[in-house]
C-alpha cells in the first residue's frame, strides 16, 4: 500500500499572492478545511507545506500555504499533485476504498481464473466504474456495484467479478 494519498492536483494560480486552485480528488471537498498540512510532489520529492487558507470556488478548492506569498512562488507548482500521509487520511467505512489501493489488483472471474488488471476507476454519478485490462489489452467497463463486483481482497491483491453481469 501507498504511504501517501494524493488528494488534489494544482491547476492554475490565483491572483497575485499566492494562493493556487486545486481540482479535488475527494468524495467530500469539505475535507480540506480539517487538514493542517499537505505535501506537494514536486519533482518526485514531496515538499509539506502547511495550509493557512481554504476557500472553495464551484468544484475546486482554493489554498493559500505558508511561505508561499506571490504569484512567482506558486507558478512553478501548477501541475503538481497534493498528497497527505495514510495516517492523516480519513477512516473508512467496512467495504470502501481508497482507489490507490484498488489500481493495479489482479480481476478474476468466478471461476477463479485471472482475467485481467484494474487500470482505472471513474466515477459516473450512481456508482463508480471499474476498467479493468484483459489479458488481451482489450478493456472492458465494469460497474462497481455489488451484482458484478463480488469480492474485494487488497492482501491477496484481488478483486473476484461476475463479468456475465458488467457487460
Amino acid at each position: 500500500m501507498q504511504e501517501y494519498l494524493e488528494v488534489g492536483q494544482i491547476v492554475n494560480t490565483h491572483g497575485l499572492r499566492g494562493h493556487v486552485k486545486v481540482v479535488p480528488f475527494t468524495d467530500d471537498i469539505n475535507r480540506f478545511k480539517s487538514l493542517k498540512s499537505v505535501y506537494i510532489d514536486f519533482k518526485n520529492q514531496l515538499i509539506e507545506c502547511k495550509i493557512q487558507e481554504v476557500k472553495f470556488i464551484k468544484n475546486l478548492v482554493r489554498l493559500k500555504f505558508e511561505g508561499i506569498d506571490n504569484i512567482n512562488d506558486a507558478e512553478k507548482y501548477k501541475g503538481c499533485y497534493l498528497k497527505i500521509s495514510r495516517k492523516d487520511a480519513k477512516k473508512l467505512e467496512k467495504d470502501t476504498y481508497f482507489i490507490a489501493d484498488l489500481i493495479g489488483l489482479d480481476v478474476y472471474n468466478l471461476e477463479n481464473n485471472k482475467i485481467g488488471v484494474l487500470k482505472d476507476i471513474f466515477p459516473t454519478g450512481s456508482n463508480d466504474v471499474y476498467v479493468v485490462e484483459l489479458e488481451d489489452r482489450k478493456q472492458v467497463l465494469l460497474p462497481a456495484i455489488s451484482k458484478v463486483i463480488k469480492e474485494i481482497d487488497i492482501e491477496q491483491g484481488k478483486i473476484v467479478v461476475d463479468i456475465n453481469q458488467g457487460v
